[in-house]
C-alpha cells in the first residue's frame, strides 16, 4: 500500500537544497528591494528638491534683473536685459559684457522661461511655453502634468524695488527631463544589482546548503541502506564540525545501535527460549507418549512420569520468569530513570535474610561504611542483584559452608563484594559466566535447578545503572563477585526524588504501583544463576 502511495506521488519535486537556495534568494530579493526602494525614494526626493531649487534660482535671477525698472515692462526692455548679445554696435560686436548669471540660468535645456506684462501678455520666452499663464501675487512652485508627464511650474511676480509695483510676471517651466533620465538610469542599475544579488545569494545558499546538509544526506543514505538490509553495520559518518545536524547524525547512530541491539536481543531471546524449552518439552512429551502407550496401567511408571513432568514444568516456569526479568532489565533506562535507593539498608537487609533462611551456613559481613549511601538504582533491582550473587555463593559453597560479604565506598563510588569458598572458575570459563544459559558444569547445575540466567540478569541490571560487575576466581579456592555503583550527592538524590514525585503526580499512580508490584513479585521468586565451580 505504501509503495502504491509513493507511486502516485509526482516525480518532480524540489530538494531541500533548492528550497533553501530559492528561499534565501527570495528573501535577499525582498530585503534588497526594500532597501533599494528606500534609497531610491530618498535619492529622487533629493533630485526633485534640486530641480525645484533650479526653478526658484531661475525665477530669482530673472526677477532681480527686471525689478530695476520703474515703468511696466516692454518686450524691448526684457530682451535687452535678458539677451545682451542681441544688442550690437554698428561694427557687429557686442557693446557690453555678457551677463553670465542670466545666461547660465536660461541655458538649461529642460527649462522654459517666459516673461509676461501686467496684463499677462508674453514679452519674452526662451521657447514656446506649453502652459497657459496664471497670475500669482507671490512666488510659488507646483507640479503639473503636461502631455501626461510631470513638470515643475514656477510663477513669480516682478515687483519694482521702489513702490512695490508689479511690473510683470515670470513663469519657469521645467520638463524634468534630466530628472526622469536619472530615474531611469537608477532603476536600471538597481535592477542589474538586484539580479546580481539574487543570483549570488542563490549560488551561495545552494553551496552552503550542500555543505551543511551533508549529515541529512548521510542519514538518508543510511536509512536506505537499513531498509535494504536491516542488519547492516552502516552508520552516519562522523562530522568534524559541531552543530545541530552533526548532533542529529550522532543521535541517529545511537538510535540505530539501540534498535540493532533490541533486534539482536529479540532474536537471541527467541533462539535461547526455543533451545532451552526444547529439552523439557521433549521430556514431557516422552513421558506422555510412554504413558499413552503402556505406562498408565503401571502405578510406578505413572508416578515417575508425573513427577518428572511436574519437575520439567516448574523448570520451564522458572525459565520463562527469568527471561522476563532479563527483558525488563533492557528497559531500565526508560522505566526507572529517577529511582534512588539507600544501598546500606539494602545490603544489610539481604544479608540478614540469607542468615535467616540458611542457618547451616556461616555469613560474615564486613561493613566499612558507617553512613547512609545513596545510588541511582531501583531498590528491588539492587536487592535482586545481591540475591543472585548470594544465592549463587550458597549453592556452590558445599564443602565449606561459608559466605563473606563486604561493603565499602569512597567519595565517588561504592562497592559490594560476595565471596564463596567453592571450587573456583577457570580463566576460560570466567570470561563466559555472564553469557545467557552458560553453565560451567551443566550436569550439576541441572540438579540444582539452574537455568544459567542469574548472572546474565545481574550483569544487565548493574550495567543499566552505569555500574559494573567483575569476578575474581581461583580453581579450588572459590570466587569473588564485585559490583560497583556511582554514589549520588545529597543534592542530586533530592533532585531525582523530586522528579520521581512529579512524574508520579503527572501519570496514573495506580498504574505505576501495579507495575512496581509486578516487578517486585518477580524478585521475590528465587532465581537460578550461572553455577560456579
Amino acid at each position: 500500500m505504501a509503495d502504491d502511495d509513493q507511486a502516485k506521488k509526482p516525480g518532480f519535486r524540489f530538494s531541500l537544497k533548492w528550497e533553501w537556495a530559492l528561499s534565501t534568494a527570495f528573501g535577499v530579493l525582498v530585503i534588497f528591494a526594500v532597501i533599494v526602494l528606500l534609497i531610491f525614494n530618498s535619492f529622487m526626493t533629493v533630485l526633485m528638491r534640486q530641480e525645484k531649487t533650479h526653478v526658484a534660482d531661475t525665477m530669482n535671477v530673472v526677477v532681480e534683473k527686471l525689478n530695476t525698472q520703474k515703468q511696466p515692462l516692454t518686450g524691448a526692455q526684457v530682451n535687452q536685459l535678458l539677451r545682451p548679445r542681441t544688442v550690437l554696435s554698428e561694427t557687429k560686436k557686442p557693446t557690453g559684457p555678457y551677463n553670465n548669471a542670466v545666461l547660465t540660468s536660461l541655458a538649461r535645456d529642460s527649462q522654459t522661461v517666459t516673461v509676461y506684462d501686467q496684463k499677462g501678455h508674453p514679452l519674452f520666452a526662451t521657447r514656446q511655453s506649453p502652459l497657459a499663464f496664471q497670475k500669482s501675487k507671490k512666488q510659488r512652485i507646483s507640479t503639473r502634468k503636461i502631455n501626461g508627464r510631470k513638470n515643475l511650474v514656477g510663477i513669480a511676480p516682478i515687483r519694482a524695488k521702489q513702490g512695490d509695483t508689479i511690473l510683470g510676471y515670470v513663469q519657469v517651466t521645467d520638463n524634468l527631463r534630466d530628472y526622469r533620465a536619472t530615474q531611469v538610469k537608477l532603476l536600471q542599475i538597481d535592477l542589474v544589482l538586484g539580479m546580481m544579488a539574487v543570483l549570488a545569494a542563490a549560488v551561495l545558499s545552494y553551496s552552503l546548503a550542500t555543505f551543511l546538509l551533508r549529515p541529512v544526506e548521510a542519514i538518508r543514505d543510511t536509512i536506505h541502506a537499513m531498509r535494504e538490509d536491516p542488519k547492516t553495520d552502516r552508520r552516519v559518518p562522523e562530522m568534524h564540525h559541531q552543530d545541530e545536524l552533526s548532533d542529529l547524525g550522532g543521535l541517529f547512530n545511537d538510535m540505530l545501535d539501540t534498535t540493532q541491539r533490541y533486534m539482536d536481543q529479540q532474536q537471541q531471546f527467541v533462539e535461547d527460549v526455543s533451545h532451552e524449552l526444547r529439552t523439557p518439552v521433549a521430556i514431557i512429551q516422552g513421558h506422555m507418549e510412554m504413558l499413552d502407550r503402556w505406562g498408565k496401567d503401571d502405578p510406578e511408571v505413572l508416578n515417575e512420569s508425573i513427577k518428572a513432568s511436574l519437575q520439567e514444568t516448574k523448570r520451564m516456569k522458572s525459565l520463562v520468569q527469568e527471561m522476563l526479568d532479563l527483558q525488563r532489565a533492557e528497559q531500565i533506562e526508560v522505566n526507572y530513570p529517577n529511582e534512588v535507593s539507600d544501598v546500606s539498608e539494602v545490603v544489610e537487609q539481604v544479608f540478614d535474610n540469607f542468615k535467616m533462611i540458611h542457618p547451616d551456613y556461616v555469613f560474615i559481613l564486613d561493613n566499612d561504611v558507617q553512613r547512609p549511601v545513596q545510588a541511582q538504582i531501583y531498590r528491588n533491582h539492587l536487592e535482586q542483584i545481591l540475591i543472585i550473587l548470594m544465592d549463587n555463593a550458597v549453592k556452590y559453597s558445599q564443602s565449606r559452608k561459608e559466605v563473606h560479604m563486604s561493603y565499602e565506598s569512597d567519595s565517588r563510588s561504592l562497592e559490594v563484594a560476595v565471596q564463596d569458598f567453592g571450587e573456583g572458575i577457570s580463566q576460560e570459563n570466567r570470561d563466559r559466566v555472564f553469557n545467557r544459559f552458560y553453565r560451567v558444569d551443566k550436569a550439576r547445575s541441572r540438579t540444582k535447578g539452574g537455568n544459567g540466567l542469574g548472572l546474565a540478569i545481574a550483569k544487565r541490571l548493574i550495567e543499566a545503572y552505569h555500574g559494573r560487575i567483575t569476578i575474581e576466581s581461583a580453581l579450588g579456592q572459590g570466587s569473588v563477585f564485585r559490583i560497583s555503583l556511582p554514589i549520588l550527592s545529597d543534592k542530586d538524590a533530592q533532585l531525582l526524588t523530586e522528579k520521581k514525585e512529579q512524574a508520579q503526580a503527572a501519570n496514573d499512580v495506580p498504574g505505576i504501583k501495579s507495575e512496581l508490584l509486578a516487578d517486585t513479585s518477580t524478585t521475590d521468586q528465587s532465581t537460578d544463576e550461572t553455577p560456579k565451580s
